[in-house]
């Protein structure tokens, strides 16, 4: 039978984490690291190399229009958008698009012709394969990053343009080269049998027990002749 004081017993609740926002120490003097956290969003501040934003394994760059228009000038856009290819996800956020025009066919900006900007623009989209978003402030900034950090965070495989892979990304992305292989997939693998070598010899059985049926695609590929 039932107890019937159980509808009074305490159960022990998970208090859901709430999402984090890794922050470049050089944001922390614009309004949105603040705005985030009355948002309910956890931030930390670091000293980022690469963008401005991390969210959920996205890399974030952000730029007022003015800061867009100067960097497009100086070209050091240019070289932030090289670095951004570090990261699978990416992402640049042009901020004010209320407050003040991008490009008018009125007349130049800042000496920056309109088709100078839209040229740019496609060049961010078509080479750099970035996504731009336009937001109107800093208050739509940080409610786009809020969505953005509620996102379920895909599985990522180790990119091969990041710069100073550790040994054990390497041994990792070499695992990941296999068919239907992804990291947390590659991460079993290794901890199993510890090193590449292993699994390259590891008969088909022992493969199966962590991997199922993806063992005999492995397999086949391992013993295929060239």
């Amino acid at each position: 039978m039932k107890n019937i004081f159980d509808i009074f017993s305490r159960k022990r609740i998970k208090t859901k984490e709430k999402p984090k926002v890794i922050i470049d120490y050089r944001e922390k003097n614009s309004l949105i690291p603040s705005e985030l956290k009355s948002l309910g969003l956890e931030t930390e501040l670091r000293e980022l190399k690469v963008a401005d934003y991390i969210i959920q394994g996205v890399a974030i760059e952000r730029k007022t229009v003015s800061d867009f228009i100067s960097s497009m000038k100086n070209r050091r856009l240019l070289k932030q958008l090289e670095e951004l290819q570090q990261y699978q996800d990416k992402l640049l956020i042009v901020e004010g698009i209320d407050e003040q025009d991008l490009y008018t066919d009125s007349g130049e900006i800042m000496g920056m012709h309109p088709n100078s900007v839209r040229g740019f623009l496609l060049s961010i989209l078509l080479k750099y394969k970035v996504p731009i978003i336009f937001t109107k402030n800093y208050q739509d900034t940080a409610k786009f990053l809020s969505v953005l950090s509620r996102k379920k965070p895909r599985e990522i495989p180790l990119n091969v343009n990041k710069k100073n892979l550790s040994k054990k990304e390497r041994v990792q992305f070499i695992i990941e080269g296999f068919p239907g292989i992804g990291p947390k997939t590659a991460i079993k693998l290794l901890k199993k049998f510890r090193t590449v070598k292993n699994i390259v010899s590891a008969p088909e059985s022992e493969l199966r027990e962590v991997i199922g049926k993806k063992a005999e695609i492995v397999k086949k590929i391992i013993e295929q002749k060239y």
